[in-house]
């Protein structure tokens, strides 16, 4: 997959099948969306995503927090197949362009688009004025053939959204987070090394810490799996500040994985959050700590 960043400079020689988004989550939803430009793979068009590097949101003093980081989302992207990513600079100058001129320069001239698919809540252009119907009036004039791609929905009737996704992840309801997205939410960095209690307590652990950015759910211990390489583990992971060894309240996600003992510092993990088990709690002493990881990691063996 080719990721184009940091510029509104380019170009993509090839015809392009082209989804359009902010693909906060990869949901369910946005998989359908996808969808459509995999599928016209199949007619010899690329498969290309364009969004955006930031929030449009976080431009204007929205909320910031995300579901899924870019590094995040080109994972997602390139595991699906994907071919062209173009993560779009959201500044104030970008974020004033009209709406068909929007279209023209970029999406036209730029990536030679011929199929282009929208969701219905789709927004772009000076004050978000861009909008599906846009996209659809603009169809015949610019060459492309446009697709709108209706919400999908839970059992209960609730579209399935980004926001919708946050309130479950709030709660700390991953299971229902998992129904969502397709997938388990997991969070990824790079392996550091901590305060190496967890050694020598009997339990090594790894350490990551997430984007500011990335959205978690409420302090507190998670089964779930890590993948490390191309290998994936059983662990439970505790999301926090480790009250009862740590001083500085650095939020970080400190999981122990079953079964391993390996020297992995240095490498990036991608650690699922699949089941809440309890909220994260200062002990007294390190036996009491030692006792607790002992149940946690007894409990959540899968």
């Amino acid at each position: 997959m080719e990721i184009i960043a940091d510029t509104t400079e380019f170009y993509i020689e090839r015809d392009t099948a082209v989804a359009i988004g902010k693909f906060d989550g990869v949901h369910l939803g946005h998989r359908r969306l996808l969808e459509e430009i995999l599928s016209a793979k199949e007619r010899g068009l690329a498969a290309c995503i364009f969004t955006f590097d930031i929030p449009p949101a976080s431009l204007f003093g929205g909320d910031a927090r995300v579901l899924t980081t870019n590094r995040e989302k080109q994972r997602i992207f390139e595991h699906m197949g994907i071919d062209f990513l173009v993560e779009f600079p959201m500044t104030a100058e970008t974020a004033a362009t009209a709406p068909n001129a929007f279209i023209m320069d970029y999406l036209v001239s730029r990536m030679n688009t011929r199929f282009l698919a929208a969701g219905t809540d789709v927004s772009f252009g000076r004050r978000g004025e861009g909008n599906s119907s846009l996209l659809k009036a603009m169809a015949n004039e610019c060459g492309y053939e446009f697709k709108l791609v209706d919400k999908v929905r839970t059992e209960d009737g609730r579209e399935i959204s980004s926001t919708l996704v946050k309130e479950c992840i709030e709660k700390s309801d991953m299971e229902r987070v998992t129904s969502l997205l397709g997938e388990p939410y997991s969070v990824s960095g790079s392996i550091v090394h901590g305060n190496h209690i967890g050694h020598s307590l009997g339990f090594p652990t790894i350490n990551i810490y997430p984007d500011e950015n990335k959205l978690l759910p409420a302090y507190g211990v998670y089964r779930g799996h890590t993948v490390i390489g191309e290998k994936i583990y059983a662990s439970v992971s505790n999301v926090g500040c480790k009250p009862t060894v740590s001083g500085d309240n650095k939020v970080g996600v400190e999981t122990y994985i079953y079964d391993f003992d390996a020297d992995v510092y240095g490498q990036d993990a991608i650690v699922s959050l699949e089941h809440f088990t309890r909220p994260e709690q200062k002990f007294a002493s390190l036996d009491e700590l030692k006792a607790q990881l002992s149940r946690d990691i007894s409990q959540n063996r899968v």
